[in-house]
């Protein structure tokens, strides 16, 4: 993608917060006035009384998807386009995010920079998880994580984990965390994972309070694939903290990187490392 073909943007709102209106008119209000067509997502412009259009055809014919609200909005517009491969900016509508890190105040001179190719396109691997139920594929995508955890509070969860077809661990405890690079600093570091720098082409395996202490994180190469199957209990799958689904007694699913990635804009002088810092309070 280059800057001179952007002519459309999609537009997604942070859910239920209808007075986020006033930021949205005034993104609104930026991109047309440098000869940007707007579309707002049509849940999105009902909860503000604005006119919208469908998800599926705004990715269909934009060349931009903005997203207003903070990393769960970004995270959720992820997925639902990723088989659209749309460049996604984040705009953050209050604090500083480690994904949407543009804030209101700064997109107009942004957006000037934008027109003269003055920005820069970071790719985030994605997670691909597969679950098989009655001979049908049911196929999922994460930006964070997936984690398997169990279904009830009263009891421990047994899952048989396999890296590329050879048996590795049956973790025992109340779950486990499959992290991207970018899903590191999430869930996973909060159940002791390490932080993987978004670069880096691997995923991280973190069990969650296991019943035993040398259960640990495991980093993975990007090319691998695992396997996870429920032993005794039935188990929630939790996407990005964001959908949930139940997986049965015996039943698997595969998690892989996608062989596509997730393209966020960002400004040039963009640095991981700072916003790694001022969000963790490093240095402070």
């Amino acid at each position: 993608m280059s800057s001179d073909i952007i002519k459309k943007i999609g537009v997604v709102l942070r859910p239920s917060t209808p007075e986020i209106k006033d930021s949205y008119l005034k993104l609104e209000s930026i991109f047309k006035s440098y000869g940007i067509e707007v579309f707002l997502e049509k849940n999105c412009a009902d909860m503000i009384g604005e006119d919208g259009d469908n998800f599926d055809n705004i990715c269909s014919k934009v060349d931009l998807l903005v997203t207003l609200g903070g990393d769960g909005t970004l995270i959720a517009t992820a997925r639902r386009s990723f088989d659209y491969n749309i460049p996604i900016l984040g705009v953050h509508a209050g604090n500083l995010g480690f994904l949407a890190d543009l804030s209101l105040d700064e997109l107009d001179s942004f957006v000037a920079k934008l027109t003269h190719n003055k920005y820069k396109i970071e790719e985030r691997s994605i997670l691909e998880a597969t679950v098989i139920k009655n001979s049908k594929k049911i196929k999922m995508y994460a930006f964070n994580d997936v984690v398997l955890t169990r279904t009830s509070v009263s009891y421990m969860i047994h899952i048989e984990t396999s890296v590329d077809s050879k048996l590795f661990n049956t973790y025992y405890g109340d779950g486990v965390i499959v992290s991207t690079p970018s899903g590191s600093t999430a869930y996973n570091l909060s159940s002791g994972g390490p932080i993987i720098h978004p670069a880096t082409n691997v995923f991280v395996l973190t069990p969650i309070c296991p019943h035993s202490l040398t259960q640990r994180s495991a980093v993975f190469p990007g090319e691998f694939e695992i396997k996870m199957k429920t032993l005794e209990e039935k188990a929630l799958i939790i996407i990005d903290g964001q959908e949930m689904h139940e997986l049965g007694i015996e039943e698997c699913v595969q998690i892989r990187l996608a062989t596509k990635t997730v393209k966020l804009i960002h400004k040039n002088e963009y640095n991981y490392f700072n916003v790694l810092k001022e969000k963790l309070n490093w240095g402070k």
